[in-house]
């Protein structure tokens, strides 16, 4: 069965650090985008971390630039997201996802491979 898990959610106080898991089963990342996304209640989901497998780029939206770090362990089919200095606003639940052409701008571009979502809370 093809799926991504995402696991390392929860919550934490502004300034604190969460790493994020995903872990592949049933495919590997090689050739593929993956990304991190996040969805706040009521609001859209939106791309906050991501890296192409073929040269391993990077793109980090704005809000957490320095702060968030994408890096994936293609021996254990992993990829992490590092979340240092949390703050309130970046509370909200938490997507990974794999896709063959996704781009981080572009939400609607990944359409092939999603986690189930880990729910990340940062207290004042």
């Amino acid at each position: 069965e093809v799926q991504l898990v995402e696991s390392g959610g929860g919550l934490v106080q502004a300034g604190g650090s969460l790493r994020l898991s995903c872990a592949a089963s049933g495919f590997s990342f090689d050739d593929y985008a993956i990304g991190w996304f996040r969805q706040a209640p009521e609001k859209e989901r939106k791309g906050v971390a991501c890296m192409g497998m073929t040269d391993l780029s990077t793109y980090y939206d704005d809000s957490v630039k320095g702060r968030f770090a994408i890096s994936v362990d293609n021996a254990k089919k992993t990829m992490y997201l590092q979340m240092n200095s949390l703050k309130p606003e970046d509370t909200a639940a938490y997507y990974c996802a794999a896709d063959l052409t996704g781009m981080c701008w572009s939400v609607s571009t990944w359409d092939e491979h999603w986690g189930q979502g880990t729910q990340v809370t940062v207290s004042s």
